[in-house]
């Protein structure tokens, strides 16, 4: 194998799917596995989907930082990562899965957050304009939040072509309760998911600030318009996945899908985990089950004079775990498709 992963925050939805695909990675072995509530604990007893862990034990987190590991996953709580971080010796390869250390401006963050700011580290999306070259000389790396992973691919072409308005940007995105990671919350309960879907943080949630960050990276060289975005969430009764429907003022009256969609294909070309889907074909979140790739489509609405533009993800893999290994991978110099799946499952 050569190198160990150590996963701190393993017991969680994200952590389990860390232990999952690294299961299947032929470069990186599985490490000490953390979980400060879990510790004694085996580790397939709350991830059952993980018979090759049965056996092996959750251990305190001092213990996965002194063991050596070649890169470590931080899979915790907003807030919590921090903490960790500081006791990681310098030259050890890091991926923190929360929020702690992705916006760059403190207030910002807390605001977000309510916490005081940590820092800031070189951000964990391959595909926005220079990350991927960050991502590979950096020693630690914030991976991104999946819904600002799912709203920033869709947007971040067609502002870096001067196609759209940044002060008009309009996003209503559905996600899976995972999302909300695994403690007991009594909202999330089967009885109350099922049958409904409901916003929630409307007008305030925590991840607007850092996909007005995203974008606001990809504009033009001078231009004069901030980001402006309204930004509405909602919780779907299914276990993972975000769809998120984001629209956007044409920059020009001369616009069309044909112009939206080419765009789109060319920034994407050689992105090995985006896919823009053939004409007539939207994106869903059960096509990208399990995957590490970001399904998109686009179209411009003539009669509201809006770009449209459809992307799904599996907030779990290319919204967490997934793009975390895909930074990995790049840090480690390893091809960046190692050990990740780009096709769903399905049914």
């Amino acid at each position: 194998m050569g190198m160990t992963a150590a996963v701190i925050g393993g017991s969680g939805y994200g952590g389990g799917e860390l232990l999952r695909l690294l299961l299947g990675h032929p470069q990186i072995e599985i490490g000490p596995v953390a979980a400060h509530s879990n510790v004694g604990q085996d580790v397939a007893d709350p991830h059952p989907h993980l018979p090759e862990l049965a056996g092996r034990t959750f251990v305190d987190t001092a213990a996965a930082v002194s063991a050596g590991a070649d890169i470590v996953f931080l899979a915790l709580p907003h807030g919590q990562s921090a903490a960790v971080a500081a006791t990681i010796p310098s030259g050890v390869r890091v991926v923190d899965l929360g929020a702690d250390f992705r916006l760059a401006d403190p207030a910002a963050w807390e605001r977000a957050y309510g916490l005081p700011h940590a820092g800031t580290w070189a951000y964990g999306l391959p595909e926005l304009p220079g990350a991927r070259a960050e991502i590979i000389g950096a020693e630690r790396v914030a991976a991104p939040g999946c819904f600002p992973t799912a709203v920033s691919l869709a947007y971040a072409p067609l502002l870096a072509a001067g196609m759209i308005e940044p002060a008009d940007l309009v996003v209503v995105a559905a996600s899976g309760t995972s999302g909300a990671g695994r403690s007991p919350k009594p909202h999330l309960l089967g009885s109350e998911v099922m049958g409904d879907i409901t916003a929630y943080r409307v007008g305030r949630h925590q991840h607007r600030p850092e996909i007005v960050q995203n974008l606001a990276r990809c504009l033009p060289a001078g231009a004069d318009a901030a980001v402006t975005l309204s930004f509405t969430t909602t919780l779907a009764p299914m276990p993972r996945g975000i769809l998120a429907t984001c629209t956007a003022r044409p920059a020009s009256a001369d616009v069309s899908e044909e112009q939206v969609t080419r765009v789109l294909r060319e920034a994407y070309a050689g992105e090995p985990f985006v896919r823009v889907l053939p004409a007539g074909r939207w994106p869903r979140t059960a096509a990208t089950l399990g995957s590490n790739t970001a399904h998109l489509q686009a179209t411009y609405d003539a009669d509201a004079g809006r770009v449209v533009v459809v992307s799904a993800i599996d907030n779990l893999t290319k919204g967490a775990a997934g793009q975390a290994i895909q930074c990995a991978n790049l840090m480690l110099g390893l091809p960046e498709t190692t050990g990740l799946p780009i096709a769903g499952i399905a049914p």
